[in-house]
């Protein structure tokens, strides 16, 4: 069991649902339920969906499901308190999406941005790169 932030709790603890193991969303699934997991501030859950689309996606989209994936890491990070580990998060993830054009690039530039700064609330940047998702 995980909390909402994701963090692992004991194993007789209840936590939050989760999402299966062998979860395998098209790409119209994955970014509704990336969008809505992080309209209710929990972005570990997001990155779990994008990483089961990117588990099962075309060869030529991997790396973009990979760094929304790592983007979505990053806001869990800042949730966590661990600017730093956002920081690396947020610029790995925007390297591997940027490639892939609109409406990436904004998404891209959005992430360095908070890798360069990573000061805003958690909750203000779930909400830009939802917005931007």
């Amino acid at each position: 069991p995980r909390d909402a932030f994701g963090r692992p709790l004991p194993h007789d603890a209840q936590g939050v649902e989760r999402v299966p193991d062998d979860y395998a969303p098209d790409a119209a699934e994955a970014l509704h339920e990336a969008r809505r997991l992080l309209g209710e501030g929990r972005p570990f859950h997001a990155h779990e969906v994008l990483e089961g689309r990117w588990k099962n996606s075309p060869q030529e989209e991997r790396e973009l499901w990979q760094g929304l994936a790592q983007i979505c890491v990053g806001l869990t990070h800042l949730q966590r308190g661990n600017p730093r580990g956002a920081a690396a998060l947020f610029t790995r993830g925007a390297s591997r999406i940027s490639p892939y054009g609109p409406p990436y690039e904004e998404l891209a530039q959005a992430a360095r941005s908070l890798a360069a700064n990573p000061s805003p609330t958690p909750e203000t940047a779930i909400a830009t790169v939802k917005a931007l998702l």
